[in-house]
């Protein structure tokens, strides 16, 4: 395929990268159009070894945060950048060189045969890759990836953090970006809004390379930050798409089966401290009746779940583009 024809561009969020920003850029295939670096307010050199490259590659764009704004608010910036040249495709590239442009035709052909409206990076489907990653980053990520797919909707994919994606731009244009998360829970910010376009999201197996940098995502921040933002997502996901933009019997389930859950759980909580702290057994039918309100209410959001398992996106909302 020619990929030339195509109006690609690609977005580079930039801090502390100086080690590795070089080899990145003239790693970056021919055919690309554009390359928008965005210097979030770095502290190093990165800016100027960018200025430089872009006296010698004329597709080099750079962009300067005066405040660190964190990676969603860089690609935001160069989303901006890269919608107004007109781009066709726009590909997220992390600038500390643990993405392998090389697999750059792999990411964006699902989107020009028009597959696929976001297509991702897995890095879960290379065994060999899989084993450089770092235990304890490998048991994180699988954990946070089950976390992810719930919240945002996309049961079909994997890794859904990954940060190596390309998206098309009229999918793009449509996000609200003033909304999109800022920080380092930008990429399930857009797969949550992509849900709600019913855009089509697409793994394509891509091994990550792992140097000596150090990832600057804290288990602080996994731990206490994420869990009520995907919480929060999740919520915002199940009111929206099966109360505000449609009816049906996932929302029937889950106006039955949630009171159901809560009242069997509260009702035999209580029953059991009261009869407790009086010594005597439970009646039969104080005991039975929470018990089968706790069993009807799993068996109906069990059922619910499988719904929203087979609700993903499947026909891509953008056209091809051969």
């Amino acid at each position: 395929m020619n990929f030339s024809k195509f109006k690609t561009a690609i977005v580079i969020p930039s801090y502390r990268t100086e080690s590795e920003i070089r080899q990145v850029l003239k790693g970056i295939p021919a055919f690309i159009r554009h390359i928008i670096v965005v210097d979030d307010a770095s502290p190093d050199a990165s800016a100027d070894l960018v200025s430089a490259a872009a006296k010698r590659d004329k597709r080099i764009i750079l962009l300067r945060h005066e405040k660190n704004q964190g990676v969603g608010g860089a690609m935001v910036t160069g989303f901006q950048k890269a919608l107004a040249l007109g781009a066709d495709i726009v590909i997220k590239l992390d600038g500390d060189g643990q993405m392998d442009p090389q697999y750059i035709p792999a990411l964006i052909t699902p989107l020009i045969l028009g597959e696929a409206d976001y297509a991702k990076g897995n890095r879960f489907r290379n065994f060999d890759s899989l084993k450089q990653m770092p235990f304890v980053r490998r048991v994180g990520n699988l954990g946070l990836s089950f976390l992810t797919k719930a919240a945002t909707g996309y049961w079909n994919i994997f890794d859904p953090t990954n940060g190596y994606f390309a998206i098309r731009a009229e999918v793009l244009a449509q996000l609200p970006l003033e909304h999109i998360d800022k920080g380092y829970y930008f990429e399930t910010s857009m797969l949550s809004r992509l849900y709600l376009l019913d855009a089509v999201v697409q793994d394509v197996t891509i091994p990550a390379r792992y140097g000596r940098e150090v990832s600057s995502l804290s288990i602080r921040r996994v731990l206490f930050e994420f869990p009520f933002k995907l919480t929060r997502t999740l919520v915002k996901r199940i009111v929206l798409k099966y109360f505000i933009f449609d009816f049906s019997m996932m929302s029937i389930y889950l106006l039955t089966g949630i009171p159901l859950l809560l009242f069997g759980l509260i009702f035999g909580i209580t029953k059991w401290i009261q009869y407790a702290e009086l010594g005597i057994a439970a009646p039969t039918g104080t005991v039975i009746l929470p018990t089968l309100s706790v069993i009807l209410a799993i068996q109906i959001l069990l059922s619910a779940i499988e719904i929203d398992l087979n609700a993903a996106p499947r026909k891509a909302i953008s056209k091809t583009l051969v």
